[in-house]
């Protein structure tokens, strides 16, 4: 069964916005086992929303369209889609009960008049109430071919998908599918891609797909089966065997589970606290960290030593260290590690120093240059990195890997 994203709005176009609901369906419906061709931006044109719907419905058995389903002359895609598709429009009562409802607990006093054209649907639809917002979602059926209109914010589209089109959707399947993702960090997408190439190339069912992250890889494999419990049985020796090929690179086997969700809930496994010692990152490390809810019983303090003298009175880094090697060296790491430790009486300390750029590289240390140290104790590891990308991507990269850092300390001092 083929899908296909129409995506309705001049702002998509110009790009004042980014299409993340075109991200979120497409991953949505790989997930449901449906496969995606094509995927069409559109602006707020009648005549070009009708040529996109027609060739979408030419070639594709499900159509969902996002957007343009406001108040206003210029959301069309209700309109268009009931004309292209033969559908009369009427009014819902039931959805116009709803839009005086959502108006009766606003800050308005009055209901805008051109509101009501929101109560309008094509004629035998499935209206999907929306709690979010006074556009309803709509599904209309004609023979094989389905449309399903969705309102384009994302908090409005999102909670709509999830509790209404997906059950449908699924319902259109005679299989379940169900996927489960591995996580890892430490090793590239053609690392993890070469380690697991023969799975890959006789995959069948459960089939396997790796995807690059920041610092990460995510491998998700899914399996089609009449029950979850069939799935899952297939999923499982799959699973085991990445693991087994990959090793601690591997953190986390859960959908919902970041970086940082693994790295606190290995510390509060092993009653650990950690601290943090940060330079380029400007405090990006701890606030992964104090993300994760829960955080607090093992974060004892972060410091943003950006200066040279903020090192020396916070880290207690040798005014020498910094003088001979420099403030991006293994040296100046080490030393602000071990002095976050020691200020913090932290179980770990995780110190990052380099050159995010863009100025200030030279031929010995370009831009990108990171180093970074971990002390647990008596043992203290250093790691350089030279990463690439702009300055935001070369910071974001230290975060991923001074976290992964942290958990690989945990992991091996409990060997």
């Amino acid at each position: 069964m083929t899908v296909e994203v129409i995506s309705v709005g001049t702002e998509l176009l110009m790009g004042s916005i980014v299409n993340t609901n075109a991200q979120f369906l497409a991953e949505q419906c790989a997930l449901l086992g449906l496969s995606m061709y094509n995927q069409t931006v559109v602006g707020d044109n009648k005549e070009r929303l009708s040529d996109a719907i027609r060739t979408g419905l030419g070639r594709a058995d499900i159509l969902i369209l996002t957007g343009g389903l406001g108040p206003t002359e210029d959301d069309l895609t209700k309109e268009t889609c009931a004309e292209v598709m033969g559908f009369p429009l009427v009014e819902d009562s039931h959805t116009k009960d709803r839009i005086r409802e959502f108006f009766k607990n606003s800050i308005y006093k009055e209901i805008p008049a051109n509101n009501w054209k929101q109560a309008v649907v094509p004629e035998g639809a499935l209206v999907l109430d929306n709690d979010n917002g006074t556009a309803p979602g709509l599904i209309l059926e004609k023979g094989e071919k389905r449309a399903i209109l969705l309102p384009g914010p994302p908090n409005e589209l999102i909670p709509l998908f999830e509790g209404q089109v997906k059950p449908y959707l699924q319902k259109l399947r005679p299989e379940l599918i169900v996927s489960q993702m591995v996580k890892i960090c430490g090793v590239g997408e053609s690392q993890v891609e070469d380690r697991l190439l023969d799975l890959i190339d006789r995959q069948t069912n459960p089939t396997i797909a790796t995807y690059a992250k920041t610092g990460e890889v995510h491998v998700r494999v899914t399996a089609s089966a009449p029950t979850k419990e069939v799935a899952d049985k297939l999923i499982r020796p799959v699973v085991k065997e990445i693991k087994k090929r990959l090793g601690t690179a591997v953190y986390s086997t859960r959908e919902e589970e970041t970086l940082e969700m693994a790295v606190v809930r290995l510390l509060k496994k092993y009653e650990l606290t950690v601290a943090t010692a940060e330079s380029c990152t400007g405090g990006l490390v701890a606030g992964r960290i104090v993300n994760v809810p829960g955080s607090s019983e093992v974060f004892r303090e972060g410091f943003v030593t950006y200066s040279n003298k903020a090192k020396r009175r916070h880290l207690d880094v040798s005014k020498s260290t910094i003088k001979k090697y420099g403030a991006v060296s293994k040296e100046t790491a080490r030393e602000m590690a071990v002095g976050g430790a020691f200020a913090t009486d932290s179980d770990l300390c995780v110190a990052v120093t380099g050159l995010a750029g863009p100025d200030g590289g030279t031929e010995e240390k370009p831009v990108g240059l990171v180093y970074m140290a971990c002390c647990m104790g008596d043992k203290v590891t250093v790691e350089k990195y030279q990463f690439k990308g702009n300055r935001n991507k070369i910071r974001e990269q230290s975060v991923v890997r001074a976290l992964d850092l942290v958990r690989r300390m945990v992991l091996e001092s409990r060997e």
